[in-house]
């Protein structure tokens, strides 16, 4: 995953939190630990919108969380103010 990434470059990453084998956190941990993804937009999309999951994933490396169903102008907003 990580290599896609750092062949892609991308300025954004959306990143499901349940993923199988791998799941979001892990991923976003590898990503922050690798330096061309220090200044990466990184937003967490989950199902679960507790404050337990919101502060695992501000501890895993995302700059925002998004809880399903999210729509495309909660992105748009996020994405304008980072």
């Amino acid at each position: 995953m990580r290599q896609v990434a750092a062949d892609f470059r991308p300025e954004v990453v959306l990143l499901d939190i349940g993923l199988p084998d791998l799941d979001g956190y892990e991923i976003c941990r590898q990503l922050r630990a690798t330096p061309e993804f220090s200044e990466t937009l990184l937003i967490a999309l989950s199902g679960y919108a507790g404050e337990e999951y919101r502060e695992r994933a501000r501890k895993a490396g995302f700059d925002r969380y998004m809880v399903k169903p999210a729509t495309l102008a909660e992105l748009n907003r996020i994405m304008a103010s980072s």
